[in-house]
């Protein structure tokens, strides 16, 4: 459903350095700079990148959105977690779990703020 998602970081080399390790932890190769500075992460579902606004502005995260992440398992979600908070990030939410979702079933989560502040989630689907 989607092509990319791209957010805004004011220090993108940290927010990279939180990236390499987070993604890295789920299987996804380091982020590579274009010539304008921004990260991508290439991935066979889509693409995620971090760039300094372009409009100038100092770059904020959303109140309220989530961007979600999805792991193969509870032990990778506990993996990405454990890199996020070694590479800068705050945890947030609860710690990761369990949760009984209602109509989305039981998920496993991971929650945490990279270093822009931006609110991330690892989810494991369980059968």
């Amino acid at each position: 459903m989607f092509s990319h998602i791209m957010v805004g970081a004011n220090d993108v080399e940290a927010s990279k350095k939180f990236y390499d390790a987070t993604l890295g932890a789920i299987g996804v190769p380091a982020g590579n700079a274009d010539d304008k500075g921004r990260i991508f992460y290439f991935t066979n579902s889509g693409i995620f990148a971090i760039t300094k606004p372009i409009n100038g502005e100092e770059a904020t995260p959303a109140n309220g959105g989530t961007i979600g992440f999805a792991v193969a398992s509870p032990e990778q979600a506990n993996a990405w977690h454990a890199a996020g908070l070694a590479a800068g990030g705050t945890t947030c939410e609860d710690a990761p779990g369990v949760r009984d979702m209602g109509v989305a079933g039981k998920l496993y989560l991971a929650y945490l703020r990279d270093p822009a502040g931006n609110k991330l989630c690892a989810l494991h689907r369980s059968a």
